[in-house]
């Protein structure tokens, strides 16, 4: 399918992106598209259970996003920094602007005893930093903010806001810190949400997919199909391989909160039979449980074997991310379904309302 990047692009007017997350978690709008009959209509999150019947799973992403989002002094002047990952003790990957500022060899003060040295560079802003803690998350969480993505405009400045964003760029579901960035489809959910679908016998699993810079990198070739994602770190538990493969065997649906969940799933299916951790492996396939690694790219032409429902939020124009979504639902229809969004004023991006696909 030869398809250019060009053809997932629309027009948003900027004030549709949500600056800040609604009053109440669950309080979002909801588009709701059926993709059977192509039809579209509107509700709000609140209602979200009452899609789902006993007997459906539905898939979480735990993971827990760290305050990766921090300023520094380097030299006389400050830079902002996004901590990606850890590469060995004390030994940090991070992202930082304006880059000149951070030089190999040069010190950068983050706050006191909370000092990097430039052990190495790369392009794009990317650097090393090496710390003599060894626990660079304990100081993160004294002095590190949510690690909000650009549209949200945040200053160093208004620190007044740093408690609000680090509950709420957090599902309420989060376990297992890893994450650069939220799961966003799974910051709608309440526990009240949770408990009312556990009583309607919706069967909730939850898998791990630690987003990293993949999630979130951009598409710089015209061709759709030249696009190389990178890797992302992924787990899952046997209990939640069992049950999922339990529920692909006989029939019963599969809901995705997310991409994250979609792109975990799909790389850990396998049609080769073989089944680990006793996973029953049926002739059409199983969940492998355990830890791994995907680079899965998902756009239109691809074949879903796992998720037959998907709730996620609104994309970015040229994203990966829209490029799945269109993928799961056909790209003419979630075009259409974008341009109505925009009509109806529904809030884009990662504190905006969301989408659920059936």
């Amino acid at each position: 399918m030869d398809l250019r990047v060009r053809d997932f692009d629309y027009d948003l007017p900027k004030e549709l992106i949500a600056q800040y997350p609604p009053a109440s978690r669950d309080g979002s709008r909801m588009m709701v598209v059926e993709r059977k009959m192509e039809r579209i209509t509107h509700a709000r999150f609140k209602e979200f259970p009452g899609y789902l019947r006993p007997g459906d799973v539905l898939v979480l992403n735990d993971t827990k996003v760290i305050p990766a989002r921090a300023w520094g002094r380097a030299g006389e002047k400050n830079a902002e920094f996004l901590f990606i990952k850890e590469r060995a003790a004390g030994r940090w990957e991070v992202l930082c602007r304006p880059a000149k500022r951070v030089r190999t060899g040069g010190r950068v003060v983050f706050g006191p005893g909370f000092e990097g040295t430039v052990a190495g560079e790369g392009s794009e802003g990317l650097r090393v930093l090496r710390f003599e803690t060894p626990d660079v998350l304990a100081e993160l969480n004294k002095v590190g903010f949510a690690p909000l993505p650009p549209y949200i405009k945040r200053r160093k400045d208004q620190a007044g806001l740093r408690p609000r964003d680090l509950e709420r760029y957090q599902t309420v579901f989060a376990r297992k810190e890893g994450a650069i960035a939220a799961p966003t489809a799974g910051l709608h959910f309440t526990k009240a949400i949770l408990e009312d679908m556990a009583g309607r016998g919706v069967e909730v699993q939850r898998v791990t997919l630690d987003i990293g810079v993949a999630t979130f990198q951009p598409v710089r070739v015209d061709r759709v199909e030249d696009h190389r994602m990178l890797e992302e770190k992924f787990e899952i538990a046997p209990t939640a391989a069992r049950a999922i493969s339990a529920a692909k065997s006989e029939g019963r649906p599969v809901t995705a909160v997310g991409t994250t969940v979609v792109r975990t799933l799909e790389s850990a299916w396998r049609r080769d039979g073989g089944g680990e951790g006793n996973i029953e492996c049926t002739a059409s396939g199983c969940l492998t449980p355990g830890r791994g690694a995907t680079s899965l790219f998902i756009s239109p032409g691809y074949d879903f074997k796992v998720v037959d429902r998907l709730l996620t939020n609104f994309h970015l124009p040229k994203s990966t991310l829209l490029m799945l979504v269109s993928a799961f639902s056909g790209r003419d229809l979630v075009m259409r379904a974008y341009r109505e969004a925009v009509q109806e004023r529904y809030r884009f991006f990662s504190y905006g309302d969301c989408m659920l696909v059936l």
